[in-house]
């Protein structure tokens, strides 16, 4: 097999690949130019030697015929085999080639198109002359969002770079109250990952069990996206990510990671990789659909639902002691991807953004995948289109009912909410590092009336609450300011009587650590008192957070769960209010001293306060970007640091491309975790002389 760059004796090469301006015309010369990688629906030229016997080449008197194969088992049936001859132009609908300009000798240019609904993947290409079949070479076909016949079209040039393109990107965490970005590497095009990428399409059962069917398959974006939400974590296979929430010995703790190509290079070295949570599932499912072609975006759902039994209400049942009894939850935050793409399966209308989620939570068809489900179905509440709308529905757009069950079995509905699900849905904008709302996008506004219409269209079982403040004790929880990790602080529970006579209850007030898919952790603080609220008063419960207590059980997430509570059991009138609170973090400054420079040294000055009352052990900071530290982190240890002590550090790195990048930065000790910034760096060329 002869390619460009080869080392083939000239009497024996049959083609030149042109690898550099094919890649550069495809959008892949990122992957560098080793071997071809096109796009499906758009020309690649290739320079083909013609047998040295036969007669100089003319159109039309010349019997060649090129074939192009892909799969285990290439069969014209399934469209993984396909036979096509010269001619004078080529067509934009399918396999085509024609020849460029005039032929000198036996070496003819001959322009190649492929069907922009072709699968993708690894094809050989042969050429039949006079009945003989020669090897020409190997290239990678991929999705083309350029291509306006093919089924991942993007029409906005901006959005194409921004979402198949673009190496780098912000992944949103937190709660609705405080969201923080956080920087991550998805590193599509660097070295082996579309290898990797293309594995694993071959390790997913369907392919195990009929590997001719599922290549043919391949050629639709909505059949590879739902394969990836199954592969992408490890549940019913050789999946990329263990998901763990709870006991991280033996793996990397999720928060760790910085970029999906680490992942990746793990996973097709020794199989499934521990440990991932929903941010990374949905982060290595980007990488993954970007490397092939599909435009995709992480998306993060601020109070996201989980309904366990798909009644589209989120249940919140606890006992007299108010101990939760029922599955249904609610996370603080969920993160899952949006990919580009027709529906032709669904209709016309549903074309653009269809969500799938990565993350195990629950199976479809028997296998733990979600999705590819369309926006617009989920927003209009069209919970029989495929995959999986009802769930996604609910995660956005549930209902939240709270209830007691009383020891005689009957239950007390205490209060609820239409609009404390789903919010604040972000994403990376596009062309900067900016938060961009999609909410919109995913619902009507709360409590509009479209919103109302689409809920009952969902078969929703609760009836659209009165606006405005109703008759009753109303309960609320007061954050304080400036509440970062080290620091003690007070937060307070309000209570409001609306009721037209005075109310006497308890009012309990608890703390408690929680993860940050809302799985509850020990209590770090508590108050009671029973008090008397007379009409039209209030009263305040205060409740002092100190380190010495929350410090130690307190996650790498930084996030404590506060719930007031008010009981009056002779009336059975209970009442609840929950806030969910994020520690700020210490603020990592990153300073290059000089530019950066190809395979120049530069040095980073990294700095950062500890803010904790107590020394930390085990420090070090690492950092890791494309093109500046060759795929490897460069980690620098530190000694022990005393409390409010500065940090100080340097490290040096040579950029080895030019070109705009991230430089990401990962402080990490014994009690402060996962500490994370970064700064844009431009690398420029060397320009110096050589001694």
């Amino acid at each position: 097999m002869a390619t460009a760059g080869s080392s083939t004796p000239p009497e024996q090469q049959r083609c030149d690949l042109n690898i550099k301006q094919n890649n550069t015309d495809h959008h892949t010369e990122l992957n560098g130019e080793e071997r071809l990688i096109v796009r499906r629906g758009q020309p690649f030229n290739v320079t083909v030697h013609l047998k040295p016997c036969s007669e100089p080449f003319s159109l039309g008197e010349t019997n060649v015929t090129f074939i192009v194969e892909t799969g285990p088992q290439p069969r014209e049936e399934s469209d993984t085999k396909v036979s096509f001859s010269l001619r004078e132009s080529t067509v934009d609908s399918d396999w085509s080639a024609s020849a460029v300009g005039d032929a000198s000798g036996n070496k003819v240019l001959v322009s190649i198109n492929s069907s922009p609904s072709s699968p993708i993947g690894v094809y050989s290409l042969s050429l039949d002359q006079g009945g003989k079949k020669t090897s020409l070479g190997q290239f990678t076909l991929l999705f083309n969002a350029w291509c306006p016949r093919d089924a991942v079209y993007m029409l906005s040039e901006t959005k194409r770079r921004e979402y198949v393109l673009s190496q780098h990107g912000q992944i949103y965490r937190g709660t609705h109250k405080h969201i923080k970005g956080k920087p991550w590497n998805f590193g599509q095009f660097e070295a082996g990952i579309l290898d990797i990428c293309l594995k694993i399409l071959d390790e997913n059962p369907k392919y195990v069990s009929d590997a001719d069917k599922d290549c043919s398959a391949r050629k639709n974006p909505i059949y590879v996206t739902r394969v990836l939400s199954a592969m992408i974590n490890s549940n019913d296979d050789r999946g990329v990510l263990v998901g763990e929430w709870e006991e991280f010995s033996g793996g990397v703790h999720p928060g760790k990671w910085n970029s999906s190509t680490d992942i990746l290079h793990k996973w097709a070295e020794s199989g499934p990789v521990r440990y991932g949570q929903c941010w990374v599932f949905a982060a290595v499912a980007c990488t993954v659909s970007r490397a092939l072609g599909i435009p995709c975006r992480v998306v993060t759902n601020f109070g996201s639902a989980h309904d366990t039994d798909a009644n589209l209400v989120i249940e919140n049942l606890y006992d007299e002691n108010l101990e939760k009894i029922s599955f249904d939850s609610i996370w603080n935050f969920h993160v899952w991807v949006d990919s580009w793409m027709t529906r032709p399966d669904l209709g016309a209308e549903y074309d653009g953004w269809q969500t799938s989620d990565p993350t195990p939570q629950e199976t479809s068809d028997g296998v733990f995948c979600c999705g590819p489900a369309s926006l617009r179905a989920i927003k209009e509440g069209e919970l029989t289109k495929k995959y999986d709308t009802p769930f996604i529905f609910a995660e956005v757009n549930a209902d939240v009912v709270d209830m007691v069950k009383l020891s005689d079995g009957k239950i007390v509905k205490l209060g609820g909410s239409t609009k404390s699900v789903g919010r604040f849905i972000s994403t990376k904008a596009v062309g900067s590092d900016e938060r961009h709302d999609i909410t919109h996008q995913y619902k009507y506004p709360e409590g509009s009336e479209e919103e109302r219409q689409v809920y009952e269209k969902a078969q929703h079982h609760n009836k659209l609450q009165q606006r405005g403040e109703e008759p009753g004790l109303h309960l609320k929880i007061k954050l304080a300011e400036n509440m970062i990790v080290g620091s003690d602080f007070e937060v307070y529970a309000i209570l409001t009587n609306n009721c037209m006579e005075t109310k006497t209850c308890n009012f309990l007030f608890f703390a408690s650590a929680v993860s940050y898919s809302g799985k509850q952790g020990e209590g770090c603080g508590f108050a009671s008192d029973k008090v008397e609220v007379p009409s039209g008063e209030e009263r305040r419960l205060s409740l002092r957070l100190e380190y010495d207590r929350y410090g130690s059980v307190i996650t790498p997430d930084r996030l404590i769960q506060l719930s007031a509570i008010t009981i009056n059991r002779e009336t059975i009138d209970y009442h609840i209010a929950e806030k969910t609170i994020v520690l700020d973090e210490p603020v990592i400054e990153i300073k290059l001293m000089g530019q950066a420079t190809v395979h120049q040294p530069v040095t980073a000055e990294l700095t950062l306060l500890n803010p904790l009352p107590e020394p930390l052990q085990d420090c070090s900071f690492t950092i890791e970007g494309i093109g500046l530290t060759e795929g490897k982190p460069i980690t620098v240890k530190i000694g022990p640091v005393d409390p409010k002590q500065e940090i100080k550090a340097t490290v040096e790195f040579s950029p080895h491309s030019a070109g705009p990048t991230v430089l990401l930065v990962n402080f990490d000790s014994d009690k402060l975790k996962n500490i994370k910034s970064f700064i844009a760096v431009l690398v420029k060329e060397y320009c110096g002389t050589e001694v």
